[in-house]
């Protein structure tokens, strides 16, 4: 029985995108006990660019494919978000996703998985800025992925076998965290109910 659900997010919507190749693998790396761990993609989700009125603080979402998301990320006590690197910054479907949703994302951990021709560095550094506005604890431990040496012909996703230690740490991490902040959690629910 698990106590503990952990959402793999998936940030890129290209077509032709590593992101799944690499959300596949943690899919499949990622374990501890007590926890269930799901891949969710963005892609599922097809979320337009941003269309609520209101400021997603507020929490009034008008369109279903904002509650249908909002439903699905609220499940989770933590995430693992695997992001590329375009532009210097992550993927604009990912800063969309982020922008739906508010409270869903509050006091729970997160570990960032990124990717690029510098290990996703720059990716991996804005998004934890925006973790930090939504009261996300993001934990120490980054799995970083060089298209230079993870990737055959920057096309086919072969991780070099350090990263699966490195996301072994992380996800320890991000269980703790998660753990944690779960009372927090558990409170602010029943303040709200």
């Amino acid at each position: 029985m698990s106590d503990l659900k952990i959402a793999i997010i998936v940030g890129s919507t290209r077509p032709g995108r590593l992101g799944i190749q690499v959300g596949n693998w943690v899919s499949e790396n990622a374990a501890a006990g007590g926890v269930e761990f799901e891949l969710v993609d963005l892609v599922d989700y097809a979320l337009p660019l941003l269309d609520e009125a209101y400021p997603a603080a507020m929490g009034k979402y008008q369109h279903e494919h904002t509650r249908k998301f909002s439903a699905k990320i609220d499940e989770f006590d933590g995430y693992i978000f695997v992001t590329g690197e375009y532009n210097h910054t992550i993927p604009a479907a990912l800063t969309n996703a982020i922008s739906f949703l508010n409270a869903e994302w509050a006091d729970k951990a997160a570990g960032i998985v990124s990717y690029g021709s510098m290990g996703g560095v720059r990716a991996n550094e804005h998004l934890r800025q925006v973790l930090a506005e939504l009261q996300v604890a993001d934990v120490r431990q980054n799995v970083m992925l060089s298209l230079f040496t993870d990737f055959e012909n920057f096309s086919t996703f072969a991780p070099a076998e350090v990263h699966v230690a490195e996301l072994d740490a992380q996800v320890g991490q991000v269980v703790r965290w998660a753990r944690a902040l779960k009372p927090l959690r558990d409170r602010e629910e029943a303040i709200a109910a």
